[in-house]
């Protein structure tokens, strides 16, 4: 059974596989990071600094009463918070990755496309002859002047 399982991993696809989910989730990480620190921050100042991780709605209030300062405050107090900038965060994050794969298939089906081509009208063939390469529309050989004839 050992002899099999290792077998199993060692395939090609087993292994592509798992360089590719650690891979996606760097990749995600990178993203994440990407729109909380770099990409939230400039869209937040220009609409009013609004920080987006702490939009919240409070649908229950905790032991202390509201209005609490973020989320995290909200939380603490154990209140019942509908946490949709975190969501607008997490679409935000979702749209990125989804753009970037988008992209990284799209130049992959080009390059399938471009080794895919197919191949050239012929221009030359043979006389059935004297083995010569002559143009495909000529009608007598140059090299042996036999008569090619077409079919």
């Amino acid at each position: 059974m050992g002899k099999e399982f290792k077998e199993f991993i060692m395939r090609g696809n087993v292994v592509d596989m798992a360089v590719g989910i650690v891979i996606g989730a760097a990749f995600g990480a990178i993203v994440k990071s990407f729109v909380a620190d770099v990409l939230m921050p400039p869209i937040g100042l220009l609409l009013g600094n609004v920080d987006f991780t702490n939009l919240f709605l409070v649908l229950k209030e905790g032991s202390t009463a509201a209005p609490y300062a973020s989320l995290d405050a909200a939380k603490e107090a154990g209140a019942v918070a509908v946490s949709y900038g975190v969501f607008i965060n997490t679409i935000i994050n979702f749209l990125i990755v989804g753009i970037a794969i988008f992209l990284l298939v799209k130049s992959v089906n080009n390059m399938k496309r471009k080794e895919e081509a197919p191949p050239p009208e012929p221009t030359t063939k043979d006389c059935p002859e004297c083995l010569s390469t002559i143009p495909i529309k000529a009608t007598r050989c140059a090299h042996c002047a036999i008569e090619i004839k077409e079919g």
